[in-house]
């Protein structure tokens, strides 16, 4: 059998803080102390409830984040993001962003992500303007915080698209670049 095969099979189930704690513990593990790892493990009120799968993108925003009117009217800051969503591609990012009208009402949404956008316009437009979401993959919002053009301590929320399968039927997690 080819491990394609027995994906395709298998229903996807919803992703679960222990594995985020898990991936976290096997990358660090060979170069970090008992004490640094120790040190990465996040207590379950950190995470919110994860997607059931039942619940279309916007739907699952309006249950974990019940007051983003009021959020999205006090976020004056440049440089940042009130949330955060992770995605393994550029195209999945697409996706998000057009789904997730109902939810987002009237701020500001940016695209971090490599695919025919270049770093310094993502910068400019960080500098420049304010925004309030922000979709892309985790390599181009690495480079942002590298370069000191994304700031997270403003960022309350941070969305991992954690069961999305891509056309090889790899999650974001599965992708060893990310």
């Amino acid at each position: 059998k080819k491990i394609s095969d027995v994906l395709q099979k298998s229903a996807p189930k919803p992703g679960v803080p222990a594995d985020l704690q898990n991936l976290l513990t096997q990358h660090f593990a060979e170069n970090r102390s008992v004490i640094e790892i120790e040190e990465l493990q996040l207590s379950d009120s950190c995470f919110l409830p994860a997607n059931d799968l039942t619940h279309s993108f916007s739907s699952y925003l309006k249950e974990i984040c019940p007051k983003w009117a009021k959020l999205r009217k006090k976020h004056q800051e440049k440089k940042s993001l009130v949330m955060l969503v992770l995605c393994s591609s550029a195209l999945r990012s697409l996706e998000l962003i057009k789904s997730m009208t109902a939810f987002k009402g009237d701020c500001k949404v940016l695209k971090l992500f490599a695919k025919h956008i270049k770093i310094k316009e993502q910068i400019n437009m960080l500098e420049k303007g304010v925004f309030h979401i922000g979709v892309g993959t985790p390599g181009r919002v690495k480079a942002l915080v590298e370069q000191d053009a994304l700031c997270l301590n403003s960022t309350k929320y941070m969305i991992l698209d954690w069961n999305w399968r891509d056309q090889k039927l790899r999650r974001m997690m599965d992708i060893p670049e990310v």
